[in-house]
């Protein structure tokens, strides 16, 4: 989302943080969620972790309450909300509490009643994930849901040994799962501003074979662009746009960028140098230049 242009004021980050330094970890302080792929806990700023990975906390801060890093959207925001983590009928699972599916629902209605959304994706990857929606979710409050499976199937964990090779060496661990890898994988392969969310899930769905993807709420944005919710497709700073740009050409492709713009020469310099070495000092460095760009965009 960040490669995307979404600010990183703008996304919050759960998660309980006990792969990177795990001994049984074989690259301490990295994480890979597909063979021979690249490090994605570099430059990953987690805003909540250990025992603050609870339901609760969860609850509360889509809600826009407590302290700490909160959503601090209003009635004109496209709200994101990726999921992924065990499930049962009824219920997904944190670390060591359950969130019910009557639980969520009324969190969902909470933020509606206090316009924190024009419009919501939520995208959940555990076993029996449809039961989260199905017959619970209204078609009339301009939520939109995607799950990884129905309410009475497994999901499945993906690149699983032997396909768990790193560097040469084998993770000891499956690196992802079915559903996440094929959403998280068409949006790193197309350009979001153009693919919508209808054919997203076509493509999610065709191409997930161990359970069946499921969409429930409202359909009437699935036209829209994933980048709306993904990116920064409804935004017209040309900053953005270049990240996105920037985004499109892989290490791997022959594509070359040829000139750019001499506003963002330092941009695309400190990008260029984070792609290379993913350190956080780079990240940061590169996080400090775009806010300055932005400033400038919003100005002028």
């Amino acid at each position: 989302m960040l490669g995307h242009g979404i600010p990183a004021e703008q996304i919050i980050v759960f998660a309980y943080d006990d792969i990177a330094q795990n001994s049984q970890n074989p690259f301490k302080g990295q994480i890979f969620n597909k063979p021979d792929g690249k490090d994605v806990y570099a430059g990953c700023n987690i805003d909540y972790k250990g025992a603050d990975v609870n339901p609760a906390k969860f609850l509360s801060v889509i809600k826009g309450e407590g302290s700490g890093k909160v959503l601090k959207s209003n009635s004109n925001s496209k709200v994101f909300i990726n999921f992924s983590d065990h499930g049962a009928p009824g219920l997904i699972a944190f670390p060591s509490q359950y969130l019910y599916a009557t639980d969520f629902h009324n969190a969902l209605l909470a933020m509606k009643e206090k316009q924190m959304y024009n419009e919501m994706t939520i995208y959940i990857e555990a076993c029996e994930s449809g039961s989260m929606f199905e017959n619970i979710l209204e078609d009339n409050i301009n939520i939109y849901a995607t799950t990884a499976a129905n309410p009475s199937e497994s999901s499945w964990a993906f690149y699983c040994s032997p396909a768990d090779v790193v560097n040469g060496k084998h993770i000891g661990s499956c690196l992802g799962d079915e559903y996440s890898i094929q959403w998280m994988e068409d949006t790193d392969a197309n350009n979001i501003c153009s693919e919508s969310l209808s054919t997203q899930f076509g493509t999610v769905q065709t191409n997930t074979h161990d359970s069946h993807v499921m969409k429930y709420g409202s359909q009437g944005f699935t036209s829209e662009p994933v980048g709306n919710f993904q990116g920064t497709c409804d935004s017209q700073a040309s900053v953005k746009g270049f990240l996105r740009e920037m985004n499109r050409v892989k290490p791997s492709s022959n594509e070359m960028v040829s000139s750019i713009d001499s506003r963002y020469a330092k941009v695309h310099y400190l990008f260029t140098k984070y792609m290379t070495t993913h350190a956080t000092e780079d990240a940061e460095e590169l996080e400090k230049e775009l806010q300055y760009r932005r400033r400038v965009d919003e100005r002028f």
